[in-house]
């Protein structure tokens, strides 16, 4: 068999080869981009190469529907015509010259024609340059061009889906549904939680990521949550020796919600964040962490056992098993629902979700979603909590699934969450002014741009204390 000879072509950037793999592979394997963005090739790069390639996977993945557009109107014909490698060699190109107005245009239209090369598409190599010098000559930075006045332009303007538009508009409002696409279009703020850990006090380990040139500020929603400023968190010896987490702050309101218990339960646990929390403040509790599949709970496993000495570690069993059908005997005085769900509250992290998911998906999402609730409701001991949560936005996710829940087992109760968060706020715990802002009906609802985080949702259920 004959080998094939290399096409030769001129070296390009660590950080647009990057983004470029890290695209395709997007495209074919419906992989997701937060994964590929921390794998071990991206872990190669240096500092600023790797956040150039961040925000040019991100960039393409938030404006897709307008760089593709723009791409249809300039080369007189469809993208779904365009092989795939082209196609993202031009969506790179295009968001360079009418997003990132630092990077000279040569730059971006010589780097997109080399990729095309080195991807042995050298065929396709004039017409990417031909597309992009005309993009070049018509690019405006459109960032700011974000129209709210109506569902189609909201949708058009802001590269969303006009069928999640409608469904925000007619839930939330349109005012609202316009600060949840302005969000989902700009890179969120990272947030972290600090380790309570036996060797060092939080003081300390703020100190020590000071040292590391990470700059913070108070967190918005907790007092005991932190916002970066500055500075790339994961590359600091803080984030390597588990001293701190990324998580964002609505996540951490719902494990704080679960309260505290002797016999704690967190079903779907896997990365581990709200785990890490609900253990951390229950540090006497028994506690039981599930993950359906066994890799995920092996990491989740490595995560939790940490080596900074982490009470954490001490408390916390993880189990691999199916949450619809939980192998205990053991009745959990505290148990977490954490449900597998569409994610339609954290797209601005996510990007890739607004361009996956379908409208028939929310059906079968809601039926898992109530199988695991009613598995978890049967573990619940009398005077016990079920805390359900999801970071969807959408109501077949959220409240349809506990009224169903509640129609069927009479002996829980809705706990309203207003109480809940009020008795943090008299604590200093939550620091958000009005708790009635984080409330919808009886439930926790956090709308990512209405509040500075993600869109969670959570219910509080107890149970009876004494059997009827």
């Amino acid at each position: 068999m004959k080998l094939e000879t290399p096409i030769p072509h001129r070296a390009v950037s660590p950080a647009r080869a990057a983004a470029f793999d890290i695209l395709v592979r997007i495209e074919r394997e419906s992989s997701y981009a937060s994964e590929l963005l921390h794998s071990r090739s991206c872990n190669r790069l240096s500092a600023v190469d790797h956040a150039l390639t961040t925000e040019l996977v991100m960039g393409v993945l938030r404006w897709h529907s307008l760089l593709d557009s723009k791409i249809a109107a300039i080369s007189n014909q469809s993208t779904t015509k365009v092989d795939v490698e082209v196609l993202v060699a031009l969506r790179l190109g295009a968001y360079q010259l009418g997003w990132l107005t630092r990077i000279p245009a040569h730059a971006a239209i010589n780097e997109s024609v080399e990729l095309v090369k080195r991807a042995r598409k050298r065929s396709a190599a004039s017409f990417v340059n031909a597309v992009l010098r005309k993009t070049s000559r018509e690019a405006q930075a459109a960032a700011a061009a974000i129209n709210g006045g109506s569902v189609q332009e909201l949708a058009a303007t802001s590269a969303h889906p006009i069928w999640l538009v409608e469904r925000w508009t007619n839930s939330y409002g349109l005012a609202a549904a316009a600060r949840i696409c302005r969000y989902n279009q700009s890179p969120p703020a990272t947030t972290i939680r600090l380790r309570q850990t036996k060797r060092k006090p939080g003081r300390a380990i703020e100190d020590q990521l000071h040292s590391e040139d990470i700059e913070l500020a108070p967190g918005a929603l907790l007092s005991s949550a932190r916002r970066v400023l500055r500075g790339d968190i994961t590359r600091t010896s803080v984030f390597r020796d588990g001293l701190c987490v990324i998580q964002d702050e609505a996540s951490q309101l719902v494990a704080i919600l679960l309260g505290h218990g002797l016999r704690i339960l967190d079903c779907c646990a896997a990365p581990g964040g709200k785990s890490g929390l609900i253990a951390e403040n229950n540090p006497n509790s028994d506690m039981v962490a599930v993950e359906l599949h066994p890799h995920r709970a092996r990491l989740l496993r490595k995560l939790l056992n940490n080596p900074a000495g982490n009470a954490e570690s001490s408390n916390i069993r993880v189990v691999s098993a199916d949450a619809c059908h939980l192998p205990f005997c053991t009745e959990f005085d505290r148990v977490l629902a954490d449900v597998p769900c569409s994610g339609t509250g954290t797209v601005a992290r996510n990007p890739e979700i607004k361009w996956r998911l379908a409208p028939e998906d929310l059906n079968d999402l809601q039926a898992r979603q109530l199988a695991i609730l009613r598995s978890t409701m049967n573990q619940a001991s009398l005077g016990g909590r079920v805390v359900y949560s999801t970071c969807s936005l959408e109501k077949e996710e959220n409240e349809d699934v506990i009224e169903q829940a509640m129609k069927e087992d009479s002996s829980f109760r809705v706990v309203d969450c207003n109480k809940e968060l009020t008795r943090l706020q008299h604590q200093g715990v939550l620091i958000w002014p009005g708790p009635p802002s984080l409330i919808r009906g009886p439930y926790l609802r956090t709308l990512s741009g209405v509040q500075p985080c993600d869109g969670f949702f959570a219910a509080i259920l107890e149970k009876a204390s004494t059997r009827k």
